[in-house]
């Protein structure tokens, strides 16, 4: 059986049709949404972040997984140090395979919510044994997130793309009904503190693999018959350590591929404009000015790539 949607939600419940006691993870990549939702399962899982023996891993990615490991007991994070960029979802029973999904679709938000764009697999019968003694291989080769040290973290991927996102209008100032001050307009649909961050023609030129063309749904219509661009869900990882979920949404045709022109929270458009009033200190449900975010001490927020779909915001001062 081949899946091409619904994946995260078909490996959160896979496990209602086998006799299973522990989920083994591998990807390339990891996204702290879908690690830190393991704890809703009734048996131990074991996650391994394949890509840390050729690309480490970013410090704000490193403390969010740090913190899921803490907080969640049924829990094991590990990094490989083996360069493994598989997909792997294998359920075991006294550390044996049962099940097992294998593809294309990393352990993240982004991976496992964008239909038709990854896939997953059963496995037969057959390849339990040799996937298994795969699987094993990489873990013997891995090791737990709470053995890697600082010095090790902060040395690598630092040349990874990020660019500055501003908070402001073309004129300098905040704009009265759109950026963060989208919800002030009761015309717009929205509530007050919604909120979005604008993504610029000049970043999607200069930054390509920061933001994504967007691709059709082919399984969603307009109110004309025609196929609609999907929205990816992103996740995000605030320089606090605050994660939300996050939409790249809208659209904006360059040359010739359409791409998106915001960045909101999901699935609570409230939530991004919340949480920067908070940072700012401006009272909830009322307009942000470009007064309060030189007196914050700046007026952009610095957005980098970690992985599949996981980003960085970074507004520190």
């Amino acid at each position: 059986m081949l899946y091409t949607q619904d994946l995260e939600e078909l490996i959160f419940h896979r496990h209602e049709l086998h006799d299973t006691d522990e989920l083994i993870v591998l990807s390339g990549y990891l996204g702290p949404r879908p690690v830190a939702r393991l704890q809703e399962l009734p048996f131990h899982s074991q996650v391994i972040y394949g890509m840390y023996g050729s690309e480490g891993i970013r410090p704000s990615l490193h403390s969010s997984l740090l913190d899921i490991q803490d907080r969640v007991e049924n829990l094991n994070i590990f990094y490989s140090n083996l360069p493994v960029h598989s997909k792997c979802y294998a359920w075991r029973r006294r550390n044996e395979i049962v099940h097992a999904l294998i593809g294309s679709a990393n352990f993240s938000v982004n991976g496992l919510t964008t239909p038709f764009r990854e896939v997953l697999s059963e496995t037969t019968f057959d390849t339990f044994r040799p996937l298994n003694e795969y699987i094993n291989h990489v873990l013997n080769n891995s090791i737990s997130c709470l053995e890697v040290g600082l010095e090790r973290v902060t040395e690598i991927q630092e040349l990874a793309n990020s660019c500055l996102m501003t908070l402001l209008g073309r004129d300098g100032e905040v704009q009265n009904a759109a950026g963060l001050n989208w919800g002030q307009n009761p015309r717009n649909h929205t509530t007050p503190n919604d909120a979005y961050i604008a993504v610029r023609t000049s970043h999607i030129r200069d930054f390509p693999n920061l933001f994504p063309p967007k691709q059709l749904n082919p399984m969603v219509l307009d109110n004309r018959g025609r196929l609609q661009r999907h929205n990816d869900s992103i996740e995000i990882i605030w320089d606090d350590g605050l994660t939300m979920e996050g939409l790249l949404e809208g659209s904006q045709p360059i040359n010739g591929i359409i791409y998106p022109k915001q960045i909101s929270s999901f699935p609570i458009k409230s939530q991004l404009g919340e949480y920067l009033r908070m940072r700012i200190g401006v009272p909830l449900g009322q307009p942000v000015r470009r007064h309060h975010l030189e007196a914050y001490g700046r007026t952009n927020i610095e957005i980098s790539l970690l992985g599949d779909g996981v980003y960085q915001f970074d507004f520190s001062v």
